[in-house]
């Protein structure tokens, strides 16, 4: 009987601990040190470069748990850029999100133009069907962008004024990226950050529900669900990924 190691294999810690540490470090404001001190709090004595290094190399596929068991994508496809420096160079930071606030996709790329936009949709088109509707700012590079794409052809384009904040879907989308920016002190490596935010996304958004439209009691109750599933996951689904 041929068995699978475990993805674990090598590793110091338990997985109950390294779960732990990967999920506090995407769904709250907190940097590597302070997991660091929680976890000796605990009575886990482990340097901030090891939780470093459980969260490059288990980060991402507890993003791909999260997003298999999130919901069927909208319709309607909302798409935004934002502004980000690292280390003091521009980049521009492409979001796309559904109708209800699931995030898609991001996408970090040097420029604002038609190509990039291609690039954009594009890399979405690879795991999202196409939407009935898109919506987007006045930003040209969308329908230049979108005309080159036949998977597209048929799709309705809404355009909105970035200022008037129609747009807010998208807009508000941007927030937890900013906080999270701020608390990091600025993203500063293009890969690292391009590695981190598609994770950090789902991660967020499977723990981060809807209180103020929950009891406390049904808050509770389907929080304590995720996070079991969360540990079912380092358990058992991480095994098929080693």
């Amino acid at each position: 009987m041929t068995t699978t190691r475990s993805p674990y294999h090598g590793y110091r810690f338990p997985a109950a601990i390294i779960s732990c540490a990967v999920r506090w470090y995407h769904r709250f404001t907190l940097s590597l040190r302070d997991i660091e001190e929680l976890l000796l709090e605990r009575g886990v004595s482990v340097t901030y470069e090891s939780v470093r290094n459980w969260c490059d190399r288990f980060g991402a596929q507890f993003a791909h748990c999260a997003k298999a068991v999130r919901r069927r994508p909208g319709s309607t496809w909302h798409l935004d850029e934002l502004f980000v420096k690292l280390r003091g160079e521009p980049y521009v930071l492409w979001r796309a999100v559904d109708e209800h606030g699931m995030e898609l996709d991001v996408l970090l790329q040097k420029k604002r133009d038609k190509a990039a936009a291609k690039r954009f949709f594009r890399q979405i088109l690879r795991s999202k069907p196409a939407p009935r509707k898109i919506v987007t700012d006045q930003l040209r590079s969308y329908p230049a962008a979108k005309a080159e794409l036949p998977e597209l052809a048929g799709v309705k384009h809404v355009f909105v004024k970035a200022c008037a904040r129609v747009n807010n879907r998208a807009e508000n989308s941007h927030q937890p990226t900013r906080r999270r920016e701020r608390q990091m002190q600025g993203f500063r490596d293009p890969q690292r950050t391009q590695a981190f935010l598609p994770r950090f996304g789902p991660i967020r958004q499977h723990f981060a529900l809807p209180r103020h439209r929950m009891s406390a009691a049904g808050h509770r109750t389907q929080l304590k669900e995720r996070i079991d599933s969360w540990y079912r996951w380092s358990a058992t689904t991480l095994s098929g990924h080693a």
